[in-house]
């Protein structure tokens, strides 16, 4: 077996069997029992047994076999690198409005990534156009029970997908959705609509025919394509206005409304952006059905002012005046806006500061893609006294104090000597830090690493 399908270990758990084996950051495991690994999946398996022949590769090349006896449930306690041992399964297509062909020239590597990989879309909910896979993935699927899965639809109409994804292949999604119907999988499914494209009538049919899919379709996401300006595909593209994002909306509920009266849930879901842009409100918490697509932004939003309503406020009293500046993208920026001035505390400033996105452009409003000089220049634009200094969390790479632009949180710190920096994520958080600020620290030390994937989210290294 080459090295390459190795599992190369990130971390050993304290306590863990690994550690009692000693095994180190840097081993690779190679085989188990005899049986090669292509990814955690396998391994998962093979780990089931209680007694185990470990082939293990150390830093320096040399191989070790550690036999041992095991739990039937005992945990090995590493976390690897990558969670597919044999290389990650490229996409191959070209679409129209692939968010990792816009990214800025000159980033690391790893935010180029652009992975298509079913077992990444079972593990972590990565969404996969199903392109490039065959028989032998589906029969997998079904042997492992691989479910739920989660499926770029993007339209049901086999020409236009294909012209969109730039693949002849992409014709057959309704084949392959049967393909995992017969596997015995469920799956989520989303639509990165485009105005003019697959919008309107194609949206019809798109809903109507995976609406027709229950129960094996779990759910339909229907997020608004987002442009940077770095994209130089020829193909026109135009981002949805507040009258586009409005129609979108009054579509979309006619099903909603005729699915909950089926089946007393929702099904559909629009991307938080459609109702920031028409200008209405999120819907309320029972309308997402506990939040299916929430790695997928469905719902965030909602997510965040259920946390704030939640959460206790912190008992710090402040006998001095606290001036805090909360950075955040433009498009939630009113929200959070409406939140802290329900906050009633004596010697409490809040200053909410949106940050127009330079790096990718102004039409990029989320929290998560700003960058540390965006941030910064915003912020040193500001007069006034400014006791700390909240920045959204979801900007950071998680397990790592370190922006997209590669600047860490320490040289952030370091610029604003005067000032805390502190990281926020989710309304819990922004409650605490607000009427608790003496108190607030983030301690990010325990997250897991993460990895940057092409659905434009941050994905977790894999945990055994």
């Amino acid at each position: 077996m080459s090295k390459q399908h190795a599992g190369v270990i990130l971390r050993i758990y304290p306590g863990s069997l690994a550690e009692e084996l000693e095994l180190v950051p840097g081993d690779k495991i190679v085989s188990i029992n005899g049986q090669e690994l292509r990814d955690i999946i396998d391994l998962s398996f093979a780990m089931a047994d209680e007694e185990i022949d470990l082939l293990i590769e150390h830093a320096d090349g040399e191989q070790e076999m550690i036999s041992f006896d095991k739990e039937f449930d005992e945990e090995l306690g590493v976390e690897f690198e990558s969670a597919v041992f044999d290389g990650i399964r490229n996409c191959a297509n070209h679409c129209y409005f692939c968010f990792v062909d816009m990214i800025a020239p000159n980033m690391r590597g790893s935010l180029s990534i652009k992975d298509d990989d079913y077992r990444l879309s079972f593990l972590y909910g990565n969404f996969v156009t199903m392109t490039n896979m065959g028989p032998a993935d589906f029969k997998r699927i079904e042997q492992f029970h691989l479910s739920p899965l989660y499926v770029s639809v993007q339209c049901m109409n086999p020409e236009l997908r294909a012209q969109m994804l730039r693949c002849k292949g992409a014709a057959r999604i309704a084949e392959q959705l049967d393909n995992l119907e017969r596997a015995g999988a469920e799956y989520h499914t989303q639509v990165v609509l485009c105005s003019g494209l697959n919008d309107g009538e194609e949206l019809e049919r798109t809903i109507r025919e995976i609406v027709a899919r229950r129960p094996h379709a779990q759910s339909l996401a229907i997020v608004p394509v987002g442009i940077t300006k770095y994209r130089t595909d020829p193909f026109p593209l135009e981002q949805f206005d507040a009258q586009g994002a409005a129609r979108v909306i009054d579509q979309v509920e006619k099903w909603q409304r005729k699915i909950q009266q089926e089946e007393g849930r929702t099904f559909i879901y629009l991307g938080d952006e459609f109702y920031l842009l028409a200008g209405r409100d999120v819907p309320p918490s029972d309308f997402y059905d506990g939040f299916p697509q929430l790695d997928n932004g469905i719902g965030l939003t909602r997510n965040f002012i259920n946390d704030w309503e939640a959460a206790p406020d912190q008992p710090d009293v402040y006998d001095e005046p606290v001036y805090l500046d909360v950075v955040t993208g433009t498009s939630v920026a009113p929200m959070l806006q409406k939140l802290a001035a329900s906050l009633d505390k004596e010697n409490l400033h809040v200053r909410i500061v949106p940050v127009e996105n330079d790096h990718f452009g102004h039409t990029v409003n989320v929290s998560g893609l700003l960058t540390a000089k965006d941030i910064m220049r915003k912020l040193d634009s500001l007069s006034g006294k400014r006791t700390g200094i909240l920045i959204p969390e979801s900007a950071l790479r998680s397990g790592e104090d370190v922006f997209l632009d590669d600047v860490t949180l320490q040289q952030m710190q370091a610029h604003y000597p005067a000032a805390r920096v502190e990281p926020v994520q989710g309304g819990k958080d922004f409650r605490a830090a607000l009427s608790g600020w003496t108190s607030y620290h983030k301690d990010r030390s325990g997250e897991t690493a993460y990895t940057w994937q092409s659905n434009a989210g941050y994905t977790k290294n894999i945990q055994y």
